[in-house]
């Protein structure tokens, strides 16, 4: 009964994955025979405690994010490859705003660039933010974005940088048939301050990845459709209406995507 929603692959054999869920749900789990195997290298014991996703700087050292806990978000740390894991001290994270979480829905709430860097988005809360982390997660700043909030479904679902300085934000509201106007944000100051699409996707979307080799393109997806942007996040079309919760592209030219009911799509140039 857990909820895969994260997986972040070293090489074809090493990978690490994320169970999503209150409680003992939320636990972390290791590969290194390619799949044939797994072992459990965390179980979160906290009752109140909800992680949602999972990020690496390289092989050896990473961070997961979960949502407040005694008014803070809750941030998990490794440095050996996913194998053990520890709670960071709450005291470098800011407080989180009243209904303010994190969206397990893509493994994209939180995401990093470089050996030290790193973002996390939220919603739920009376404004969608962003928090950025440089020295690995012990200390955070939080900066307001134009993606609408103020709802439990509303928020920032998404980030993808394709550098410490140019990062993308999409989101919006998950409920079916709600409007998402100004889903998508942009930043070229490493999230110190973000400016709203002039042409943002059309609905919600859920997941976001910079094309490989690209300064300039990127992919977003979501229930409704995949979105294309040519101009660095200032200008998105759509290019399908397959629905899709996550979109991730490696530097060998390949992206993938994966939705509902095990669907599963390679983006064909």
């Amino acid at each position: 009964a857990l909820e895969f929603r994260d997986v972040e692959a070293f090489d074809a054999r090493h990978a690490v994955v994320l169970a999503i869920g209150e409680g003992e749900a939320s636990r972390v789990y290791r590969t290194d025979d390619g799949g044939a195997s797994w072992t459990e290298s965390f179980r979160n014991t906290d009752p109140n405690a909800f992680y949602d996703c999972m990020a690496f700087f390289d092989r050896r050292h990473g961070l997961a994010m979960g949502d407040p806990v005694d008014g803070r978000f809750r941030i998990l740390s490794t440095s050996d490859g996913g194998r053990s894991w520890r709670v960071l001290p709450p005291a470098g994270m800011p407080p989180a705003l009243d209904g303010e979480a994190g969206f397990a829905a893509s493994g994209q709430c939180l995401v990093t660039s470089g050996s030290r860097d790193a973002w996390l988005a939220t919603g739920g809360g009376a404004r969608a933010r962003v928090l950025h982390s440089a020295d690995r997660g012990l200390t955070w700043t939080a900066t307001d974005t134009p993606v609408p909030a103020g709802d439990p479904a509303r928020g920032v679902f998404a980030l993808a940088f394709r550098d410490r300085g140019h990062g993308l934000a999409v989101g919006g509201d998950y409920g079916a048939g709600q409007p998402s106007p100004k889903a998508a944000a942009v930043t070229r100051d490493g999230g110190r301050t973000w400016q709203p699409a002039a042409t943002p996707p059309p609905a919600y979307r859920s997941g976001a990845a910079w094309l490989p080799h690209s300064r300039s393109s990127a992919l977003a997806v979501g229930p409704t459709g995949t979105d294309l942007t040519t101009d660095g996040g200032r200008t998105w079309r759509t290019i399908d209406t397959g629905s899709y919760d996550t979109v991730s592209c490696t530097p060998d030219l390949g992206c993938w995507a994966a939705g509902e009911q095990g669907r599963v799509a390679r983006l064909e140039r």
